[in-house]
């Protein structure tokens, strides 16, 4: 109930077993995944961005993982920075229109 007064949204086991939680946050300008993936390095990490999802992907020496979340908005995939500390994930990404002006001549 928290997460929800935060501003967050709680997708808690997502699919990193059960010590995993994975909250999305948002303001008017970007949106920030947070992940705790403890027994995870960085190394083993792969993310990818196709503006709406963004999926994380670990393969470690006893298991393979892959979460799809789904943002709450349309992102500029090519603007995503992403931070691993501690066990910790923390990816941002400037929001963007959903759809552009388109100047009559």
């Amino acid at each position: 109930m928290m997460e929800g007064m935060a501003g967050g949204i709680d997708a808690a086991d997502a699919g990193f077993g059960g010590d995993a939680h994975v909250s999305v946050y948002e303001t008017d300008y970007e949106i920030r995944v947070v992940a705790d993936l403890p027994g995870v390095d960085k190394d083993d990490l792969r993310i990818k961005c196709d503006g709406r999802n963004v999926t994380v992907a670990a393969t470690t020496t006893t298991s393979e993982y892959e979460e799809r979340i789904q943002l709450p908005g349309r992102v500029d995939e090519h603007s995503a920075s992403a931070s691993f500390n501690n066990g910790v994930l923390e990816i941002t990404l400037d929001r963007t229109d959903s759809s552009a002006n388109i100047d009559l001549s």
